[in-house]
């Protein structure tokens, strides 16, 4: 009766310590790998500055039924950097309304610290439910516009001619602009002060056409590298062994672009150098 007491009691503790590895372990691992990784790089700020970030209004993947939206961490990340920055910071849809979030971008062991402290934050949230309608948004007056990404972006951001005429008037009043993984596809109908493209021999990256393939989503409508290539963009990007865990950041004058989720951090510290900010270390001196 002892031996096999003692016997389930091994058991119960060899998986709760299976269990706390996978818990604890799993995220650190992904981690490792590439994916999220911590940002240890420069820092700015641009306090009384604005930024826009804008995402999609798209909530259903193809005729799957699966719920999908913008993928959080490309909301959050930018957000809490621009916010911690100093920035007011404002947040769009294509439609305005609750903006759709890509359910298993919170699942516990990929949610980011921002998608976290996003969670415990009721004014951000309140922001994610009543978004601006882009329709009503004078991108214009913003320091910094940052398009999300997500697979609900695949939908909406590369055929919205509003979103590519709002790009536009910002492109045309001197404001940095750009975004990571599926969120350049909203540069694709905006216009440089010529009327050509706007990415147009640009350098830039997004997510990449291998990436899409390993993650076995391809049915999305519009899929980044090929159509921003197609639109004659110069298109750049890193390899991993999977994509997923790839990271690049691309710097065009004012065209500031990130692969894929794990660009977030370094693609809005980018756009904020861009936008004049000052580094954080000698604003605290």
């Amino acid at each position: 009766m002892k031996t096999a007491l003692k016997t389930a009691l091994t058991t119960v503790l060899v998986l709760a310590a299976l269990g706390l590895f996978a818990w604890q372990g799993l995220p650190a691992t992904l981690r490792a790998l590439g994916l999220h990784p911590h940002y240890a790089g420069p820092t700015y700020r641009l306090d009384g500055r604005r930024a826009l970030i804008v995402t999609t209004s798209h909530a259903v993947l193809g005729d799957t039924g699966k719920p999908t939206g913008v993928f959080g961490s490309e909301l959050t990340v930018p957000y809490y950097a621009f916010a911690d920055a100093g920035m007011q910071v404002d947040v769009a849809s294509i439609r305005g309304g609750e903006i759709p979030i890509e359910p298993d971008s919170f699942r516990w062991f990929l949610a980011t610290p921002a998608d976290r402290r996003f969670l415990a934050d009721a004014a951000f949230r309140q922001k994610t439910k009543r978004s601006l309608a882009i329709d009503d948004v004078d991108f214009a007056n913003y320091d910094i516009v940052f398009l999300a990404g997500g697979w609900g972006a695949a939908y909406d951001l590369g055929q919205s001619a509003v979103l590519g005429r709002r790009i536009s008037d910002a492109w045309a009043a001197q404001r940095v602009v750009g975004g990571v993984c599926h969120g350049p596809l909203g540069l694709l109908k905006a216009r440089d002060t010529t009327g050509k493209p706007l990415v147009e021999g640009k350098r830039l990256t997004a997510v990449t056409d291998l990436q899409v393939k390993q993650l076995g989503i391809e049915i999305t409508p519009m899929h980044p590298e090929r159509e921003l290539r197609a639109a004659g963009a110069r298109f750049e990007a890193a390899t991993a062994f999977q994509d997923v865990f790839a990271n690049r950041v691309v710097v065009d004058g004012r065209l500031v672009t990130g692969q894929n989720q794990n660009a977030g951090a370094e693609t809005a510290q980018a756009m904020m150098r861009v936008a004049g900010g000052v580094p954080a270390e000698a604003k605290a001196r």
